[in-house]
């Protein structure tokens, strides 16, 4: 399956899968219009092929207590392939960074923290992140609300 060939009954699988990931194959079938043999087929060679890559549950981070969202802009002092390998490496461990992008512009990495309180935020800024290799400059946003947070991809737009 191309990377960017979805047939239009895969679009319906997937909208369906990101809506509720623990359907059944028939409650599936029954919401994409197929029958159950041919839905199974179809969600198996989205897997196989890697355009869904895994389940998980999607959590409400102030109800398991992890009130403060901020994103940090990290530049990083060089920018060999190795440090910015290392830098990466080193966020990957970290618990409280939930996403971490490379990216153009005045910085060279955004991560997505969460925490429990603004005291537990700055504690790990500045005792964790300020001592990642290559920190050069960083700079925190804090999240005031969350508008529109990640509910799945935009699927139809590709």
């Amino acid at each position: 399956m191309p990377d960017t060939k979805l047939e239009p009954t895969d679009v319906k699988i997937l909208e369906a899968l990101q809506d509720d990931g623990r359907l059944t194959n028939q409650a599936l079938a029954e919401t994409v219009g197929l029958s159950t043999s041919p839905c199974w087929r179809r969600v198996r060679q989205l897997e196989d092929s890697g355009v869904i890559a895994g389940y998980r549950a999607d959590l409400d981070r102030r109800k398991i207590g992890l009130d403060v969202l901020a994103f940090i802009r990290v530049k990083i002092d060089s920018h060999s392939e190795a440090e910015a390998e290392e830098f990466s490496r080193s966020v990957t461990r970290l618990k409280e960074v939930v996403a971490c992008y490379s990216i153009a512009g005045d910085a060279d990495f955004l991560l997505q923290v969460v925490s429990p309180d603004l005291e537990t935020y700055a504690e790990f800024a500045m005792t964790v992140v300020r001592r990642l290799p290559r920190i050069k400059e960083m700079q925190t946003t804090f999240v005031l609300k969350e508008i529109k947070s990640f509910a799945g991809l935009p699927l139809g737009i590709a």
